[in-house]
């Protein structure tokens, strides 16, 4: 019998996994997970119109599934190398089920919004151990790049299709109907998943951390809450009290972890260049691309006047391009690190979100595609490398772990990303009365973000490249 592969136990080992079914798996749950959060960004007013949510409900929709994911994500991720990876998997991607069918069936706004949560959850429960489901699966080597890339296509290509499926059927059968499907193909791949995932685990489980989870999943609803309602208003008492318990929460976590015998997140991980690459990165990826590309079908609505379906069909053509460079990025594997490859990825995206720059009422969609190609090409790379550095920079036994680190720091980032971009348009000032005045405003507001979001970017290249050489200081100073 061959050897059981490192981070899996013997009784797991005596069942091959197969490598095509679990990647399969993986990736159209992580897929299906981008299409749901993704689906009422480019008919949000429409859907909380439907739903009898008022202005306050449309940031709700999106922000309740945030909560869930950001909250959870590494607790999950932990359980999962702990207690078992396709068992937390196949249970996520049920729970993901259930939570769409009562979206479905909500029978008002409260019921909607609290499925909108429950998604979260069930999200970080399918996301957490997707990395390490394929790493079991995949030993190291090109076969593991390349299966990575095609996970990170998957994040591209929910994106991609999210909004127009959202937009599309929304318009034709109605704002159920999007839950609907989802839940249908969701029940679906769950019964795949049970059929053919091959359980995986650390050999030596972990004591459960319950200080840890309490602060970090208080820590961040609190932060994501207080960033969500600061868009009616920094200055309000409820939402200065959100954030200064989220940032003391998060610190108390820090702490936590610090003491614990057998920390959820282990902090000296943070001495290694690689994990500090990884989860900077995949933070400042939330803050400067995905947070300004979630509000862009709202900008090109507002600007340019276009549907809901028509501004995300745009978006498609950032998100799609992603799809291809992501499956294209084991070319680079050779030549490149992971952590050069993520400075790279977010250069190329800085150029190409500063390329949006210039978006007026009187221009067309087709002003922004060279900037959305050079995004999504950029974005494809940056997807490809953080799949790898997720688990790369974090022992093999702990590798859902990392996934939860990584994913936790690109959903925060995103929260933060949108507030800031929110906040930036409407530093603009006012261009008077009437939809042109409101548009040219709008205009001047999306452009001052695009700036802020490249800026972004090119911040968080010099991190990445900060990381790469202090991999390469290590490298010279080992014997």
């Amino acid at each position: 019998m061959p050897p059981a592969p490192p981070g899996s136990s013997p009784a797991t080992a005596a069942a091959p996994a197969r490598p095509g079914a679990t990647l399969a798996a993986t990736a159209t749950a992580t897929a299906l997970v981008t299409i749901a959060y993704t689906a009422p960004t480019a008919s949000l007013a429409a859907t909380a119109q439907a739903a009898h949510l008022g202005t306050a409900g449309r940031t709700w929709i999106l922000t309740g599934t945030l909560i869930g994911i950001s909250a959870l994500l590494l607790t999950a991720g932990s359980a999962a190398d702990d207690h078992g990876r396709k068992r937390v998997f196949t249970f996520g991607v049920l729970l993901f089920a259930a939570a769409e069918a009562l979206a479905a069936l909500a029978p008002g706004g409260a019921v909607y919004l609290a499925a909108r949560v429950l998604l979260g959850v069930a999200s970080a429960a399918v996301l957490a151990p997707a990395l390490g489901l394929i790493s079991h699966a995949h030993p190291p080597g090109p076969g593991r790049i390349r299966a990575l890339g095609v996970w990170g296509a998957a994040v591209g290509l929910g994106i991609a299709v999210g909004p127009v499926y959202g937009a599309l059927v929304e318009q034709h059968a109605g704002w159920r109907a999007v839950s609907g499907g989802i839940a249908v193909v969701s029940a679906a791949v769950a019964a795949y998943s049970a059929a053919v995932l091959t359980e995986s685990r650390a050999e030596r489980p972990r004591a459960l951390d319950p200080y840890g989870v309490l602060t970090l999943a208080a820590g961040t609803s609190c932060l994501i809450a207080g960033l969500a309602e600061g868009r009616g208003g920094w200055g309000r008492p409820v939402v200065v009290a959100l954030l200064v318990f989220g940032v003391l929460l998060l610190a108390l976590f820090g702490l936590v972890e610090a003491k614990v015998r057998e920390p959820m997140l282990d902090l000296a991980l943070f001495r290694s260049p690689g994990f500090v690459a990884a989860t900077g990165g995949a933070l400042f990826t939330g803050l400067s691309l995905v947070g300004f590309m979630s509000y862009l079908p709202t900008l090109l609505q507002g600007v340019l006047g276009l549907s809901g379906l028509a501004a995300g069909g745009v978006l498609a053509l950032w998100s799609g391009l992603s799809v291809l460079s992501a499956l294209q990025a084991r070319r680079l594997a050779a030549h490149l690190s992971a952590t050069a490859q993520v400075a790279v990825g977010l250069a190329v995206c800085g150029l190409g979100q500063a390329g949006l720059y210039g978006l007026t009422p009187g221009s067309t969609w087709l002003r922004l595609a060279p900037g959305l190609a050079v995004a999504g090409i950029g974005s494809g790379v940056l997807n490809a490398a953080l799949a790898r550095l997720a688990v790369g920079s974090v022992p093999a036994h702990r590798a859902a772990m990392g996934s939860g680190a990584n994913n936790t720091s690109r959903y925060m980032g995103s929260a933060l990303g949108v507030a800031v971009t929110v906040a930036v348009v409407g530093s603009a000032p006012p261009g008077g009365p009437g939809r042109e005045a409101a548009a040219r405003a709008l205009a001047a507001g999306a452009d001052r973000a695009v700036l802020v979001a490249a800026s972004l970017c090119l911040v968080g290249a010099l991190l990445a490249l900060a990381a790469r050489a202090a991999e390469a200081r290590e490298r010279v100073a080992a014997p």
